[in-house]
């Protein structure tokens, strides 16, 4: 085999390489977006342009177009038809890069909304608030490395193929966190968008919006881990809960 024949492979593979780490690196950001507004480090509609349209369907439009984005992408139908005009070890990049690209864009055109739900002056308790907050969001990140943060964000499978190496399957763990609870990450993540010291209506209907996407997401799941595990995954539903954790020796 020359090197003709050589570098064009060898520049395609760069390439969905370097599309991963940009994926990578976008999807992140469109997830501190989200944790930075709800910890008001970061403006909700800082991309938003004043209008005349009532803020709160425009909120209602935007979290709905948010999760029916996530959720359709996470479904095998839709992974078949993408990889039918991009290479199959960046499915997954492209998942992350939308995800980053929507989360951004959720957060930067959000129209707030007036009035407080609840807002805690004791200095005690807005410190344990926020410390539950930051526990809300560094348990989804441990429990991602619990499994495999590199394939869950999409790099693994893109410096495999950039390595020209094969990529075996992950394999069906059950350890940390996950011993306990089927869905860590989704758990952390309910506990990040309402323990907060102070809800404003604004980040009400995000939070609402982002708690129905959850179950609804975890149903469409369920479903299809049951249907690519089988048997194992039916055994281990019995003995971790899906939120809460369950503690049992079976775990």
């Amino acid at each position: 085999m020359n090197e003709s024949q050589i570098s064009p492979s060898l520049v395609g593979r760069s390439l969905v390489l370097a599309y991963g780490f940009i994926s990578y690196l976008i999807g992140v950001a469109g997830l501190v977006c989200i944790i930075a507004a709800l910890a008001t480090l970061v403006p909700f509609g800082f991309l938003a342009t004043p209008t005349q349209s009532p803020s709160l369907l425009i909120d209602l439009v935007l979290v709905t177009l948010w999760g029916a984005i996530h959720t359709l992408m996470a479904r095998q139908t839709f992974k078949d038809h993408v990889t039918r005009f991009i290479p199959e070890p960046a499915e997954r990049a492209t998942y992350v890069l939308i995800a980053g690209m929507t989360s951004i864009l959720l957060i930067g055109l959000w129209q707030p909304l007036p009035g407080v739900i609840w807002s805690f002056e004791d200095r005690a308790i807005t410190l344990f608030s926020w410390t539950i907050f930051s526990f809300g969001w560094l348990y989804p990140l441990a429990a991602t490395f619990a499994i495999d943060h590199f394939d869950l964000f999409g790099l693994r499978q893109v410096y495999l193929y950039y390595s020209n190496r094969p990529r075996p399957p992950i394999a069906f763990v059950k350890r940390y966190m996950y011993r306990f609870t089927r869905h860590p990450i989704q758990a952390g993540v309910l506990i990040g968008v309402w323990v907060t010291p102070r809800m404003m209506a604004t980040q009400l209907l995000l939070s609402v919006g982002f708690t129905v996407y959850i179950f609804i997401g975890l149903w469409f799941e369920e479903k299809d881990l049951v249907r690519e595990i089988g048997a194992p995954y039916l055994q281990y539903r019995k003995e971790a809960g899906m939120l809460l954790p369950r503690i049992s020796r079976g775990a």
